[in-house]
């Protein structure tokens, strides 16, 4: 176990450090997009302007997201990794993090929870949601607030979560 979190805190530095002396602005933009916003509006507009798939991935999406956020929120806290900008005394991130804790990242399980959702009723988008997730997940390690196993973990956490809503309906 040791090793491995020697290798996560490698990678992290060496994708941390791409970022050293750079403008973070455009990665502090595309971190933004996977606020969670974004996918209310998606749902929403789905629903009103596209009746065929809209309305059921609208509720496909609010069913995963009421499942998501309560294991996403027990995970985190049970687990208290701390993110590398609280652990790594020299490390200033680029963004103030919401909280403590880094493991899951909810960015990348809400972006890919969103991606699954996109890529199940709009296969033609699939590539387009499933690269936009994995970029939210690399950004929340630029931006200095995640390990890679965090954005790792986040992934397959929205991915089931997805999976589970879909079986659901």
């Amino acid at each position: 176990m040791k090793s491995l979190t020697q290798h996560d805190e490698a990678l992290f530095y060496w994708v941390f450090n791409l970022t050293t002396n750079r403008d973070c602005s455009w990665i502090k933009w595309l971190s933004k997009t996977g606020d969670g916003q974004l996918y209310l509006i998606i749902g929403v507009m789905l629903w009103w302007l596209e009746p065929q798939q809209g309305p059921l991935f609208l509720y496909s999406g609010l069913l995963a997201y009421m499942l998501e956020i309560p294991i996403y929120l027990l995970l985190k806290n049970s687990l208290k990794r701390e993110r590398p900008c609280h652990h790594i005394i020299e490390l200033n991130a680029h963004i103030v993090p919401s909280d403590k804790f880094s493991l899951p990242s909810g960015h990348t399980a809400a972006a890919f929870l969103m991606a699954s959702l996109i890529a199940h009723f709009y296969p033609s988008l699939s590539v387009i949601a499933y690269v936009w997730a994995s970029c939210i997940g690399v950004t929340r390690v630029l931006l200095g607030v995640h390990y890679p196993s965090d954005i790792f973990a986040g992934a397959l956490l929205g991915l089931g979560i997805s999976t589970i809503s879909l079986l659901i309906l």
